[in-house]
């Protein structure tokens, strides 16, 4: 039985697999950048007349792409396991959890989401094997 456990922010993902007794630990890191500052980019606003123009929605539009290209290569990674418990400091456990009750072959295997603050390597390997121990 393949167990996996989702330790994830906006900038990596851990991924610890327990499955006949191996431990395998992986790290898929985000291409997302949200202070991202373009070069020649002097002010916030671009003034022609009485408008302002803003790039924030390109922004915003950029970020979102890559969140969800960042979600959909973790839920790849883990889309073989028999159960999935997720959990993390942000809110992009949420994402990831939405993202995978759209696929009812993957809904179902989803045990849990559990907030959990940054944690070392070590104890978010604790943190899953005690999970699926308990």
């Amino acid at each position: 039985m393949k167990q996996v456990g989702v330790w994830l922010n906006q900038k990596e993902a851990d991924i610890i697999t327990l499955e006949n007794n191996a431990l395998k630990f992986k790290t898929i890191y985000s291409d997302i950048d949200s202070r991202e500052r373009i070069p020649g980019e002097s002010k916030q606003f671009g003034r022609f007349g009485d408008q302002f123009l803003s790039n924030e929605n390109d922004k915003k539009n950029k970020i979102n792409d890559l969140t969800q290209k960042y979600l959909n290569a973790v839920a790849g990674s883990i889309s073989d396991a028999n159960e999935i418990m997720i959990f993390g400091p942000a809110q992009t456990k949420i994402k990831l959890k939405n993202l995978l009750l759209k696929n009812p072959s993957i809904s179902s295997k989803l045990k849990d989401i559990k907030s959990a603050d940054h944690m070392t390597e070590n104890q978010k390997v604790a943190f899953v094997k005690n999970f699926y121990t308990n």
